[in-house]
């Protein structure tokens, strides 16, 4: 009687630990498939990134750059007598502002 118990109990144990591994071996392979999703994200996010390096080294190149300023500024180059000297620059006009000056003696 107690081996036909103690075989119970084995065979109960066996199936029990078979759940079990069978349980992790499912969580595992869930567990894969996430990592397995999360890495093709990852690997679709880096190509976008690299497709955007590309585009904004593109639009920052410096002869595009000054194809467009040409083409929308209408700029002209400086003539050397548009400089004058700084002696020549008109004053500075004074502020017309009365509250700055109660503001600055309170501080």
């Amino acid at each position: 009687m107690i081996l036909r118990l103690l075989n119970l109990v084995v065979i109960g144990a066996l199936i029990a630990a078979a759940a079990y591994v069978y349980r992790i071996k499912f969580d595992s392979t869930v567990q894969a498939e996430h990592l397995a999703k999360l890495r093709s994200e990852l690997r679709r996010e880096r190509d976008s990134i690299a497709a955007l390096r590309a585009e904004w080294s593109q639009l920052d190149n410096p002869v595009r750059i000054e194809a467009l300023a040409k083409r929308f500024l209408k700029l002209k180059p400086i003539a050397p007598t548009q400089f004058d000297a700084l002696d020549r620059l008109p004053e500075r006009p004074t502020p017309i502002c009365t509250a700055p000056t109660a503001i600055r003696s309170a501080v």
